[in-house]
């Protein structure tokens, strides 16, 4: 279980360096690139675990592979308290408020929007 965890937790990691790499954070840049990650992450999560729960027996690693490896490792939360201390540490409190809420608002909207997009897919109904 270990190795697959970790496996999934490599490729979604290097996933994010890549994006990272193709779009590069100003040192005093907003940190749009964490923020669309961990979105889109949340996003493909609330359609995996859906389809996983409501649709599809999957092998029992698939789980942990793809939701806690992959995704575990694609989404990056702890860069998101980094990128906010960094906003503060440069003078810029309504930036690194903003930053955290709208992280976390449209993170929870985006699990619900990729829960419900699957069920849409799948034709059943939202709960």
């Amino acid at each position: 279980m270990i190795a697959v965890v970790a496996l999934g937790g490599i490729l979604g990691a290097c996933a994010r360096y890549a994006i990272a790499l193709a779009h590069p954070l100003p040192a005093d840049g907003f940190p749009w690139p964490t923020l669309l990650i961990n979105v889109v992450g949340c996003a493909v999560i609330g359609a995996f675990m859906t389809v996983l729960t409501e649709v599809w027996r999957a092998h029992r690693l698939v789980r942990p592979f793809f939701g806690t490896g992959v995704l575990g490792g694609f989404t990056t939360f702890s860069t998101y308290a980094v990128d906010i201390q960094r906003l503060m540490l440069a003078g810029r409190a309504p930036a690194a408020l903003g930053y955290l809420a709208a992280t976390l608002l449209a993170a929870m909207a985006a699990v619900w929007a990729g829960a419900t997009a699957a069920r849409l897919v799948i034709g059943r109904r939202t709960r």
